[in-house]
């Protein structure tokens, strides 16, 4: 037990927790009862479709609406929720109710889950995640509710409020309107635009952030602060990009009221941040809107909350630390603190991975699949980043190119950092605090 102890590292448990949440839903997605046609889905697209869902993704090979019956779409949300806010974050809900202590080991796992540095107040936190998870999911149902009950009726309108509102604040991106239209039908509609927006942004800071924002007498964290100005800039950057690129395109925004324009192009900037619905065909946008979308998905939400990606924190350690190597300073300082180098290391590590993922990734789908190279780097990025966007392939996708994207959604759900420790195990510990001698090679 003390040898399976130290084999199963947090990272492995984390690992081993979100594959069988995957494996547990494929198997009922793949029964008689969770498809429409009674046959149940095939297990590779059940396993894609179950990956999806638990990375909080949004590709989907088979539509959402018209596949699945009620069984089978719940079952795709319960998916949606653990993999959002975390298996191990459930876990603990679940051993607190029943009145279970929870042990240092569990809570070493919620520290990686939840990507803390220590495990002091690890506890608290968990329950300030789901008590602000719940609070954003219910106000966000109640206001699509409302909204829907007009053309569905109350019965409808509450389903389809409960599934959006969930789906958007993990920024999931499955929906139930069918025929993989996402929302097109809503894209002048302000109430339902702005409230999936706010729970896809709020989804998004992550959860420290908001408990942070939730805690006035307490002074804000660098970390928050800089969560709150990147994403600010990066989807008012995004917004204003879409809308100048787009403005006359016939096939996007061209037809659309000035007004609706622009809250067309918010949306767009906001859901590219790893949420995947779509108020405009993307398909159509031209070439360097939709190389700036991919950036954005690379970039993703920030640490510690539902969305994907590299993070926008990692992102803005990279940018000082060049800029830092420009001007020839030894410390990357943000705002008058000194950034760790261990810090900007993981931030190197994390980047690193992900080119390196998403360039395999898009050298066996350029094999695999009938597609030009944009089209497929598109959709390598958007599961790399579980932002759920698409240009159409997916649902023609090989079996192939099923299996290379769903083990990218994986890889990003779960972070190259934590696949690494997964495969990787420490035989000596004393062995890293042992320094060689420096000695100088060529760069640059």
């Amino acid at each position: 037990m003390n040898t399976l102890g130290k084999i199963m590292t947090p990272a492995r448990v984390l690992v081993f927790g979100f594959a069988a949440v995957i494996l547990l839903g494929a198997l009922l997605l793949a029964l008689p009862q969770a498809t429409q046609d009674g046959l149940g889905l095939p297990f590779l697209n059940a396993v894609f479709t179950a990956t999806s869902a638990v990375c909080v993704t949004g590709l989907v090979v088979v539509d959402t609406a018209t596949t699945f019956t009620y069984f089978g779409q719940w079952v795709i949300l319960l998916m949606i929720q653990v993999g959002g806010l975390g298996f191990m974050t459930f876990a603990t809900l679940f051993a607190m109710i029943l009145g279970k202590k929870i042990t240092f080991k569990e809570r070493l796992l919620l520290q990686e889950a939840l990507n803390q540095v220590s495990v002091e107040g690890i506890v608290r936190l968990t329950k300030s995640v789901l008590q602000i998870s719940f609070a954003i999911e219910t106000m966000g149902a109640l206001i699509l509710t409302l909204r829907w009950y007009s053309d569905f009726g109350w019965s409808k309108a509450l389903y389809y409020g409960i599934f959006h509102s969930i789906s958007a604040f993990n920024n999931a991106g499955f929906d139930l309107f069918g025929n993989f239209s996402s929302l097109t039908a809503f894209v002048g509609d302000p109430i339902i635009n702005i409230t999936i927006m706010l729970l896809i942004i709020l989804g998004g800071l992550g959860f420290i952030v908001l408990a942070d924002l939730l805690t006035p007498q307490k002074k804000l964290r660098l970390h928050t602060k800089i969560v709150l100005q990147v994403s600010g800039a990066l989807i008012l950057f995004g917004a204003v990009f879409i809308l100048i690129m787009e403005f006359a395109n016939p096939k996007t925004l061209g037809p659309l009221p000035i007004g609706t324009k622009v809250l067309a192009a918010f949306f767009q900037s906001v859901t590219t941040r790893t949420a995947g619905f779509n108020t405009i065909d993307i398909s159509n946008m031209y070439e360097t809107t939709l190389l700036s979308m991919i950036v954005f998905m690379f970039i993703g939400a920030s640490s510690g909350s539902t969305g994907g990606g590299i993070k926008t924190t990692t992102f803005i350690a990279i940018i000082l630390s060049v800029l830092s190597t420009y001007r020839n300073n030894l410390h990357v300082v943000l705002k008058g603190r000194t950034i760790p180098r261990e810090v900007i290391a993981k931030a190197w590590a994390i980047t690193t991975s992900a080119i390196f993922l998403i360039f395999i990734v898009l050298s066996i789908l350029s094999h695999s699949e009938n597609s030009d190279l944009q089209t497929l780097l598109f959709e390598v990025t958007s599961a790399f980043g579980t932002v759920g966007l698409s240009l159409g392939i997916t649902p023609h996708l090989s079996v192939a190119g099923k299996i290379a994207i769903a083990l990218t959604m994986f890889i990003g759900r779960v972070g190259p950092l934590t696949l690494a420790f997964f495969l990787t195990q420490k035989r000596n510990k004393l062995s890293t605090q042992i320094k060689y001698p420096d000695e100088r090679i060529m760069i640059g």
